[in-house]
């Protein structure tokens, strides 16, 4: 739920929600210059942020069994989770990890807010840690930006612009070359860096667009992303309640507002002087006092910012820290709740269940069944063949030469072409098959009969399925 607290000395406003913190009251864009945090959160996430881009940037680099750690291939429908192979007939596995992700989503914002977007999310990890220190370093800090923008054409300007929008696209082409190998894996763009580009024209093209739209993004989109176009902003609306954790100001202790120097009577205010340190620093250029928005991601540079002007003032840190409503109302610090501890528990096993499903998927899946519109034939005086289809997936690395018997030994099974159906690595293969049945076995119209699905010597499968025959 989002809410807006009540200063004491002012009257309670929601025309600040009336539109986004980045759109004037004309709807025109509103260029936001934040100035660089300085506080132990940033610090952590800075350390958090370099370890995000080694895991990035080194994912597609590791494989197992020849198989790249995460690879997702729309064009071909295929998924590599842990160097498993998924495939559309493991579509069910899909539906259940985004059921999963849905309740994730739900049971982790309503416990700790939105955690994941200040500090795990990769639009913010690269905007803040990686675009925007990059910006700080040429250009300076939002002073010195707004400055720079303002000033004219000479060559300070047009040298600093240049150099600052050759390294965001130079970024941008490095990250959509990741981006591309998770697609269709390090190997395949290995070709398309190092082979004519005539051979690769596809890949290269979508190198290009990838990079134009990153580079779009993070040289001026920006904020954009997260307060107009991604839904989970507008879904903490529903999400949050009242015991979420979240990045607030304490009402009750900073209010009323204002610079002991100025008034008569200084233990009449709260703490907070109203520097607007909060509202500087802020990525999206909102003020955190005014309660939780949809445009707050969370990201801590407030509470950096709050707690260097409480060091200097002598007063306590944490007049915006992290809590929830109730907590700032009653005074109570936020606590891990039962509540909290329930909903991670649930994240927990949800977590689990979808491991077990996807490390207990079947390397090799076979379907079985009778050719359509043929009985059985006899074979002599005391045996009957059926005529059998086979359809096999096999999302191993290996290519498999798949021999079948009759469980039990007491049949035979000839295959028709030659002796094994083979089935290439991490691809399909079928064929058609006569299994042979002695009379004396057979007891009904229908007997059920166990088909063993060998490689070499190796049981990979066994398939149940129905034989027909002449009942005497």
């Amino acid at each position: 739920m989002i809410s807006n607290f009540e200063h004491v000395n002012e009257p309670s406003t929601e025309e600040f929600r009336d539109r986004v913190a980045t759109i004037d009251q004309e709807g025109k864009r509103k260029w936001i210059y934040a100035y660089q945090p300085k506080g132990r959160f940033y610090n952590i996430r800075t350390l958090l942020s370099i370890l995000y881009f080694v895991v990035f940037f080194g994912l597609p680099f590791i494989k197992i069994d020849g198989r790249p750690l995460f690879m997702f291939n729309i064009p071909e429908a295929k998924f590599i989770l842990f160097s498993k192979v998924f495939w559309p007939q493991d579509f069910f596995i899909f539906g259940l990890t985004m059921i999963t992700f849905v309740i994730f989503i739900i049971l982790f914002t309503a416990a700790f807010g939105r955690l994941f977007c200040g500090w795990a999310c990769p639009q913010t990890n690269f905007m803040e840690m990686m675009f925007r220190k990059v910006e700080y370093w040429i250009e300076g800090d939002a002073g010195a930006q707004r400055q720079l923008n303002l000033a004219p054409w000479d060559g300070k300007k047009i040298r600093k612009k240049v150099l600052k929008h050759g390294l965001f696209y130079a970024l941008s082409f490095v990250i959509s070359n990741f981006f591309l190998a998770y697609i269709i894996g390090i190997d395949e763009l290995t070709k398309i860096i190092t082979e004519p580009v005539t051979q690769h024209i596809t890949g290269f093209t979508s190198i290009i667009v990838f990079s134009g739209v990153f580079y779009a993004v993070f040289a001026f989109f920006r904020e954009q992303a997260c307060t107009v176009v991604c839904p989970y902003g507008r879904l903490q609306g529903v999400l949050l309640d009242k015991n979420s954790m979240i990045v607030a100001y304490d009402y009750v202790r900073g209010e009323p507002r204002g610079n002991a120097k100025k008034v008569a009577d200084p233990t009449s205010l709260g703490d907070c002087i109203d520097c607007h340190q909060c509202v500087k620093v802020c990525p999206t250029g909102i003020d955190i006092r005014d309660g939780v928005q949809l445009e707050c991601v969370g990201c801590t540079a407030c509470i950096d910012a709050c707690d260097n002007i409480m060091d200097k003032i002598g007063k306590p840190r944490g007049l915006i820290r992290y809590a929830s409503e109730n907590s700032i109302a009653t005074g109570v610090p936020l606590k891990y709740t039962t509540r909290m501890k329930l909903y991670t528990g649930l994240l927990g096993l949800l977590l689990v269940i979808l491991g077990f499903l996807l490390m207990s998927r079947k390397d090799v899946d076979a379907t079985v069944m009778r050719a359509p519109g043929i009985l059985y034939q006899e074979r002599g005086a005391d045996s009957v063949s059926n005529l059998f289809n086979i359809k096999m997936v096999n999302k191993t690395t290996s290519a498999i030469p798949l021999s079948i018997r009759v469980k039990g030994g007491d049949g035979k099974v000839e295959i028709i072409g030659k002796n094994t159906i083979d089935v290439k690595k991490e691809g399909q293969g079928a064929g058609s098959f006569f299994v042979v049945l002695p009379k004396s076995r057979i007891q009904s119209r229908k007997t059920t009969i166990e088909l063993e699905l060998m490689q070499g010597n190796q049981l990979i499968a066994v398939k149940e399925t129905n034989f027909l025959g002449p009942v005497e």
